[in-house]
C-alpha cells in the first residue's frame, strides 16, 4: 500500500523559509513523478512543483519559480520542497502526490501559513 506522508508545515513570517518533506513508502517509485500541490481556503488545488523519481529537470509553477526548489533523496524515499521568500499568498495546505501518468496517490497535506 502506497503511503505519502508530508511534514514540515507551520507558521512563518513573510520573507521566511520552510522545508516540506514527503516520505514515500509501499512500492518502488522509479517510474513515478512526485509532485507538490497546494490548496488555499475556498480555492482549487493547484500545481506547485514536480520531479521525476528517476531524475531530470524539475518543473515549477510560475508563481514559485526562483523561490521554491524541489529535490529528492532516493535513499530515504523522500522528496523535499524548499520554500524561500515566502509570501502571504503562499498560505495553503500543501499536498504531495505520486504517480506514473496521473497523480494516483496523495498525502494528507500539511498546513503552511505565512503571516504578513
Amino acid at each position: 500500500q502506497v503511503q505519502l506522508v508530508e511534514s514540515g508545515g507551520g507558521l512563518v513570517q513573510a520573507g521566511g523559509s520552510l522545508r516540506l518533506s514527503c516520505a514515500a513508502s509501499g512500492r518502488t517509485f522509479d517510474s513515478f513523478s512526485i509532485g507538490w500541490f497546494r490548496q488555499a481556503p475556498g480555492k482549487d488545488r493547484n500545481f506547485v512543483a514536480a520531479i521525476r523519481w528517476s531524475g531530470g529537470r524539475p518543473s515549477y509553477a510560475d508563481s514559485v519559480k526562483g523561490r521554491f526548489t524541489i529535490s529528492r533523496d532516493n535513499a530515504k524515499n523522500t522528496v523535499y520542497l524548499q520554500m524561500n521568500s515566502l509570501k502571504p499568498e503562499d498560505t495553503a495546505v500543501y499536498y504531495c502526490a505520486a504517480g506514473a501518468d496521473v497523480y494516483r496517490y496523495w498525502g494528507q497535506g500539511t498546513q503552511v501559513t505565512v503571516s504578513s
